[in-house]
């Protein structure tokens, strides 16, 4: 089972941004979960909420602000560490170890996604990185594009606990997936993952941090476990390592 930062180190670094994925690295993480989705300007830029009073104190609605405004964002010491800064994605793919899996979420709840699926479709392709991103999203809309974009891409459903599970992951997911599935971790049971191992689905749960949840989900066969502290939960899992 591969640990994925959630946002990045999030529990110990500003969620989203580089010092979040490099104290991701340094925990010894197998990979980075992260947001993606444009700005005013057109950029990919690294980011969870459509707006910033969570993370800077600002009104500001990511999709309608320019991105050499956001990069005046202090989204850092909002959340109690240092000030940070909102990256582009092509920067965080040019920061991290060639050997880490990235899990790059297309963040749009809109039917039109405003070209970001296509956007980042190119940006993978362009570095060469189709071997070790995984592109998900709770949009199955952004998937079709995806897939029609670029369908060499390793593509998961997200599957929202709020709304029906069995349309999302028996109805949609065979139909937007080609290589996983991102069960919220409670959704998860033994039967349920050995059903998608089966059918050829990696299963990819988030988000965990309670080692002992962690080793029932590793014994279930999660193949990607998404958690805000990577060190604290291998260490749990493989005291050894």
């Amino acid at each position: 089972m591969l640990l994925l930062a959630h946002r990045g180190a999030s529990a110990d670094a500003p969620e989203n941004t580089l010092e979040a994925f490099a104290e991701a690295v340094r925990q010894g993480a197998d990979g980075v979960e992260l947001d993606a989705m444009l700005c005013g300007s057109g950029e990919v830029v690294v980011c969870h909420d459509e707006r910033l009073e969570r993370l800077a104190r600002l009104p500001w609605e990511v999709r309608l602000t320019p991105w050499w405004k956001l990069q005046r964002a202090d989204v850092g010491s909002p959340l109690g560490f240092a000030p940070a800064r909102i990256p582009l994605l092509e920067e965080v793919l040019e920061a991290l170890p060639p050997q880490f899996l990235v899990n790059i979420e297309l963040k749009c709840e809109r039917a039109d996604d405003g070209g970001l699926a296509e956007q980042v479709a190119r940006l993978v392709r362009r570095r060469g990185l189709a071997g070790r991103v995984v592109i998900s999203s709770f949009n199955p809309l952004c998937l079709f594009r995806l897939a029609a974009a670029a369908p060499e891409l390793r593509r998961g459903l997200l599957i929202d606990p709020d709304k029906s599970w069995a349309l999302q992951a028996y109805g949609v997911s065979p139909l937007v997936s080609s290589h996983s599935v991102h069960p919220f971790h409670e959704a998860c049971t033994p039967e349920r993952v050995a059903a998608w191992r089966a059918a050829g689905m990696r299963v990819a749960a988030w988000t965990v941090d309670d080692p002992q949840r962690a080793h029932v989900l590793e014994r279930m066969g999660v193949s990607y476990l998404i958690t805000n502290r990577p060190g604290a939960v291998r260490q749990a899992l493989h005291p050894a390592a």
